[in-house]
């Protein structure tokens, strides 16, 4: 079937056509499933690309398959360009017009891939799930945002929620500090920015911003003083989207079928809500208390880590979980410490909390595999004499680790001293597995494996076999069979261990034929 001549295509009324008439130099769109953004930063180039010569956009998501999956961007603007003249490069992921512009689909996988754009001039930039990319790479880019076609250069994105990506700091103005939920009167209120050492400076209105910058008199004559960015937020949720409403209304059920944390993100549009209660954690399981008894057998267990935070990375923590077990067989987690630093501040963090805990807290670290494992765990404890200090080997996957701690949280044989870290701690454990960092759950695993050696490598399915085991020697009947459900997360971790014990099984014949 032949396409028309011409063709029509405009945004839909509301947050589509505010984002597409947007005047900021910056300007952020979504903040929810559903509401047209993929649409909107689709259509954004084409004013430009179909009659601009050397007009040229380019769409960065994380990584090239999140670009030509289907449903993706490049399959989104297959149903717009070619309708207004667009020619296909697929092996280059462009299109191109004749005599005009260029728009181009590329990815910004790893921190470093910015560099790959050095020189570059690219009058809009379109970033796709900005959230998936790190503040060092929106800003590098920042800087290739120029032209020399005529088109004042700006940038166009659009983002789902998440509390923890510098974007929910970036757009913190747009947002209520409580709900987390966009406030209304603020959508598309420009704001203006500027950076300096690498910090950004907000005001509301550009001239609040001019004494951080350059002024006339100290550049060269006919250079113009640089000028403070403009930025706006235009959120947008799947109720300002009825063509895809009409086209799909069942999406509506499927957003509230969502476990709640992603229902308030995805359909709720919410900017401060983390993960829950969980699976393998749940903050009633464990009772707050003020008072501890003395009598404990205290361990104080890190989970290590050595490089510093900046811009550019998002590092891991060391963390130091302090835990203690009475003479009954209960545990009291005490304390918490955790830091994000070089090895020499790690080291004197140790040293320094080895200090304040005394010679009656035995202190345990992971050691990593291999010769450079084995110097570290020396050298450290070295650095610790004095005190009584265990390296040890880990082994088995997070989740089978995690689950005689998490086991004895539900049972409610943990009591938690009441701290300022408690609610970091928390946050940390519901949200176990899901979330990027997860370095309090690795040290919980290893103080609870500190104080009981001959747990140390059980899986949870280990420990059930052994406790059955027990029960069938004392004449008990065996605790019935439970058969998890395909795809869930107990018959996953069940199949690793079953995958395991083959290859230790084969492991243990190789050995005895040889």
């Amino acid at each position: 079937m032949a396409l028309p001549l011409a063709a029509t295509i405009a945004a839909q009324p509301g947050p589509q056509t505010e984002f597409l008439r947007s005047p900021a130099d910056i300007c952020i769109y979504g903040g929810a499933a559903g509401g047209g953004k993929t649409v909107g930063l689709i259509l954004e180039p084409l004013r430009y690309a179909t009659r601009v010569a050397n007009f040229t956009a380019v769409f960065f998501r994380r990584s090239t398959p999140q670009i030509t999956n289907p449903g993706g961007l490049w399959d989104e603007s297959q149903n717009f360009y070619p309708r207004l003249g667009g020619i296909p490069h697929v092996g280059m992921r462009e299109w191109r017009w004749p005599r005009a512009g260029k728009i181009k689909f590329s990815h910004l996988q790893f921190d470093s891939t910015v560099y790959d754009w050095q020189g570059a001039q690219i009058a809009l930039i379109c970033f796709d799930e900005l959230t998936h990319l790190t503040a060092h790479q929106f800003f590098y880019m920042v800087s290739r945002n120029r032209s020399t076609c005529g088109v004042k250069p700006y940038i166009r994105a659009t983002c789902n929620p998440d509390a923890d990506s510098w974007v929910a700091d970036f757009l913190a103005w747009w947002i209520h500090p409580e709900t987390g939920l966009p406030i209304p009167e603020r959508a598309g209120v420009l704001r203006y920015y500027v950076r300096v050492a690498e910090k950004t400076i907000w005001a509301d209105r550009p001239e609040e911003l001019v004494k951080y910058l350059p002024q006339p008199e100290d550049l060269p004559p006919s250079i113009e003083p640089p000028r403070p960015i403009s930025v706006t937020f235009i959120p947008a949720t799947v109720f300002n989207n009825p063509i895809l409403l009409r086209a799909n209304p069942e999406y509506y059920a499927w957003l509230l079928s969502l476990p709640t944390l992603e229902r308030e993100r995805l359909l709720g549009g919410n900017w401060k809500i983390r993960p829950a209660a969980g699976l393998y954690f749940r903050r009633e399981w464990c009772a707050i208390v003020d008072e501890v008894p003395t009598d404990l057998d205290i361990v104080r267990y890190w989970d290590l880590a050595a490089t510093e935070k900046t811009e550019r990375n998002d590092p891991d923590w060391t963390v130091g979980i302090k835990l203690g077990r009475d003479k009954s067989g209960g545990y009291y987690l005490l304390d918490m410490v955790r830091v994000r630093a070089n090895p020499g501040d790690v080291e004197r963090l140790l040293r320094n909390t080895a200090e304040q805990d005394g010679n009656r807290v035995h202190i345990g670290f992971g050691q990593d595999p291999g010769q450079a494992g084995k110097s570290q765990a020396l050298h450290l404890v070295r650095a610790l004499a004095g005190f009584t200090v265990t390296p040890a080997s880990e082994s088995g996957d997070k989740l089978t680790r995690f689950g005689p701690f998490s086991s004895q949280c539900r049972a409610g044989n943990v009591k938690i001293r009441r701290g300022a870290w408690n609610e970091e701690l928390f946050r940390v454990l519901e949200g176990f597995p899901d979330l990027a960092h997860d370095d309090e759950v690795d040290a919980c695993s290893g103080a609870l494996e500190m104080l009981n050696p001959q747990m140390k490598s059980w899986g949870l399915y280990e420990l059930m076999r052994q406790q059955a085991q027990e029960l069938k020697q004392q004449g008990e009947p065996e605790p019935r069979t439970i058969h998890w459900a395909p795809g869930s997360l107990e018959y996953q971790a069940e199949q690793e261990e079953k995958t395991k014990a083959q290859i230790d099984a084969d492991a243990g014949e190789g050995a005895t034929r040889s």
